[in-house]
């Protein structure tokens, strides 16, 4: 079996979607064009950008149905990110809150789909 390292997103507009990923991530995609966009992340990961208009077989999955997930080393990072996103005028679906598995909370991307930052619980 092979070892995923690519993660797409179905995006309304890529070229909308890149710029808020650049902001977010603060790296510029390694490729763009008006119907996909793609970063390559620090960890090895790829995030594509797909249009949901273009892409074959067609997408019927509604965003918000997973979660790109962003962990950080502790509480305090996960509040300075909070504030980051706020301010950058993300959507907030959960505030920093405590729960089974560490610290964490929710904004959405500008397609709906869930960005969690966490900072697991010491065990």
């Amino acid at each position: 079996m092979t070892d995923p390292n690519f993660i797409i997103l179905y995006v309304d507009n890529p070229s909308v979607s890149a710029n808020f990923y650049a902001g977010l991530l603060g790296k510029t995609p390694v490729e763009s064009s008006p119907a996909f966009a793609m970063f390559i992340l620090e960890s090895g990961l790829k995030l594509g950008l797909w249009s949901r208009h273009t892409v074959e077989p067609a997408a019927t999955a509604a965003p918000g149905g997973g979660e790109l997930a962003f962990p950080v080393k502790d509480s305090d990072s996960v509040h300075s990110l909070f504030a980051d996103w706020v301010r950058r005028g993300l959507e907030i679906i959960q505030r920093p809150t405590e729960m089974d598995f560490g610290f964490t909370f929710v904004a959405l991307d500008p397609d709906g789909h869930r960005l969690r930052v966490f900072t697991p619980s010491a065990k």
